[in-house]
């Protein structure tokens, strides 16, 4: 079984919306991680809407390639 394809971070969208609406110097906006971005994004109502929920293959796809790892007991 094969994972989805791995996205592009959407560098276009979050420079768009660090640098044109939070108006952020190219500095500062660099400068943030993309989690102070998101929640950034967050409060002021410009984060993207959330992805859809995974379905069972997409599951099982996420547990093959992230494993638990064995518990010690």
């Amino acid at each position: 079984m094969s994972a989805a394809p791995a996205r592009p971070f959407p560098w276009d969208a979050a420079m768009g919306f660090g640098l044109g609406h939070l108006r952020l110097s190219p500095c500062a906006f660099w400068a943030m991680t993309p989690r102070e971005l998101a929640a950034a994004a967050r409060a002021l109502g410009g984060a993207p809407p959330a992805g859809a929920a995974l379905d069972r293959s997409g599951l099982a796809a996420l547990m093959a390639r992230f494993p638990d790892a064995p518990s010690r007991g």
